[in-house]
């Protein structure tokens, strides 16, 4: 119990094995280090604590004063670096009134998730998820010049995670729209949505992010949903060798725009 109290009083709701034997020995009564991975694995019997992966480990709501770890920190914690993205951050921004099953993450790192230890016949990585009691947290691994546009988000008084920026998530609604259901999805959000957004700081994300179809992409999709010219200027300048398709899931046809360089592949948009 003290120990679990010194972790709490550093801030330490997710910890290591290394922090916890940090904090045995500053607690009133000093426990011997060797003693405890012996006492985490009691605690986690008497479900005190959850063990996320080999060695690191979450406290419970099961004891008094002690609150319940958002799953946005457990998700954060388990693999890191990474940042809330995709559905969660979404709908954490207000983008979208879906509410995800899954706690969606970015990280430049790569995951191996328990499933994929036990399995190796499905090459299809998405379906894996690494499951924390009813929680399914999914990662996405991104190059590392991809992995920006998040910041620091306090959930509660005690709880704070990186999360992308509403501009950041919503740009990989352009970068990867097979994810997100289609390139139409991230049209309603903008037609729904366009006055809440940062149209230069989404724009200068694109720009970063570095793809001209991404770009390309986007800027019709903002000229579509009312943004003015001068707001899309910069992702128009973008020189573009040959057309991309509007939505990249979507059959190869359907009338070009030579403005934007892009093939608008969209049902209704066919003619």
């Amino acid at each position: 119990m003290q120990l679990l109290k010194g972790l709490a009083a550093s801030g330490k709701f997710v910890f290591t094995l290394d922090e916890a034997r940090q904090t045995a020995l500053s607690v009133p009564v000093p426990i011997a280090t060797a003693t405890v991975p012996q006492a985490l694995a009691r605690m986690a019997e008497s479900g005190w604590i959850q063990r996320l992966r080999r060695g690191l480990y979450v406290s419970t709501a099961e004891l008094p004063g002690f609150a319940r770890v958002p799953s946005f920190a457990i998700a954060t914690q388990l693999v890191t670096p990474s940042a809330i993205s995709h559905w969660s951050a979404l709908s954490f921004h207000g983008l979208t009134e879906q509410l995800p099953r899954n706690v969606f993450s970015t990280t430049s790192k790569k995951v191996v998730t328990p499933s994929m230890r036990a399995s190796h016949r499905s090459p299809e990585r998405e379906k894996h998820a690494w499951i924390v009691g009813e929680v399914a947290y999914r990662y996405v691994t991104v190059r590392p010049r991809f992995f920006f546009g998040w910041e620091w988000v306090w959930l509660d008084e005690r709880f704070r995670v990186p999360i992308f920026t509403k501009e950041r998530a919503l740009l990989d609604m352009f970068t990867s729209p097979h994810a997100f259901g289609g390139i139409g999805v991230a049209l309603e959000i903008l037609e729904h949505h366009l006055g809440e957004i940062r149209i230069p700081k989404l724009v200068d994300d694109a720009l970063q992010y570095g793809v001209t179809s991404v770009c390309k992409r986007l800027g019709w999709c903002l000229q579509e949903t009312g943004a003015s010219d001068w707001q899309t200027s910069r992702l128009r300048r973008i020189s573009a060798a040959g057309f991309s398709l509007l939505d990249p899931g979507s059959p190869a046809q359907g009338p070009y725009d030579k403005h934007w360089k892009v093939q608008v592949n969209l049902p209704g948009k066919l003619s």
